[in-house]
């Protein structure tokens, strides 16, 4: 269990947010949807960690979020995966991300299960997962569906439930399970929280070259600590590509090609790169990002992404 302590620490990681082309965006909220993006499977583990039978399965995909019916109303879940046996459905899991108490989930969660009960013809699984203890006892609630005997009780995993990944042979084969222990339990003011980074920073540097890297992902979230030293120790290298290549700066980037204008991937990168210092803490005066904004030199501006992963504040950005 987390101390009250390392669940404040957790809880403050979890204000910043990156702003897209449809408003601000919650990077705090994607996290955990891209590492089930990048392996499905990853809810399984969620879910045996909170004491739910996980029924026998050789392959676990994404399904489709789009949850409507009908009818006019919308229903989109965070994310579906489907576990197969044979080919065919068993479990079908709906992953929802709650950062904050919402009473109108209690309406749409239970259409979410039916919906995908009826497309999937297998049984459905709700898991939420909270990143703070009043959302997790809010979440957990029943709900009380009127028809007797039928309370749902939505299945809850938070911080708690996840693994601290301090060995590396697991840590190489489970990158997503130890990037997300990484995020939740990275710390360099603790020995624990220290050898959690240490394990993500020596597993990032021996991972097969056919294996997704999470260093950018998980550099981003822990904007306070500089992992520049630790990675150049265990042999890692995080570049301006990493960071662009990265799927939320990559908005900026694709926003800016489609601008019609010959600077248009430049203006994208500038914009990265304030998100990249943003999310950093490093504040820049308004005259600083003027000059960012209006650099069209590509050159200049890889350059100033790579800095940006190293610096500590805003001085050194130009030097």
């Amino acid at each position: 269990m987390l101390t009250n302590v390392e669940l404040s620490s957790i809880e403050r990681k979890r204000e910043v947010t990156f702003s897209n082309v449809t408003g601000m965006v919650s990077f705090e909220h994607e996290y955990l949807l891209e590492l089930v993006r990048s392996r499905p499977s990853l809810v399984t583990t969620l879910m045996a960690e909170v004491g739910v039978h996980v029924p026998a399965f050789d392959e676990a995909t994404l399904g489709t979020c789009d949850l409507s019916d009908r009818r006019p109303t919308e229903y989109r879940a965070d994310a579906v995966v489907i576990l197969k046996a044979k080919g065919k459905p068993v479990r079908a899991v709906i992953l929802e991300v709650q950062r904050k108490p919402d009473k109108r989930k209690k309406w749409s969660w239970p259409v979410y299960i039916s919906t995908l009960r009826a497309i999937r013809k297998c049984p459905v699984v709700l898991l939420v997962f909270c990143e703070d203890r009043a959302t997790a006892q809010d979440c957990a609630l029943p709900i009380d569906m009127g028809h007797p005997g039928w309370i749902l009780k939505p299945v809850v995993a938070g911080p708690s439930n996840i693994p601290k990944i301090t060995d590396i042979d697991r840590a190489l084969t489970d990158p997503e399970l130890t990037a997300l222990s990484t995020i939740v339990y990275g710390n360099p003011d603790t020995p624990d929280g220290m050898e959690v980074l240490r394990t993500f920073a020596h597993a990032t540097a021996r991972r097969p070259k056919d294996q997704p890297s999470y260093a950018e992902l998980v550099f981003m979230l822990l904007p306070e600590f500089d992992f520049a030293q630790l990675f150049k120790e265990a042999g890692v290298v995080v570049s301006a590509k990493d960071v662009i290549d990265h799927p939320y700066v990559r908005e900026w980037v694709e926003l800016g090609k489609t601008m019609g204008k010959a600077e248009g991937e430049a203006v994208g990168k500038a914009e990265a790169l304030l998100s990249v210092l943003h999310q950093r803490g490093i504040d820049l005066p308004h005259e600083a990002q003027q000059r960012i904004r209006s650099c069209t030199n590509q050159d200049t501006l890889d350059n100033w992404l790579n800095k940006a992963l190293k610096i500590h504040n805003a001085n050194e950005l130009f030097d």
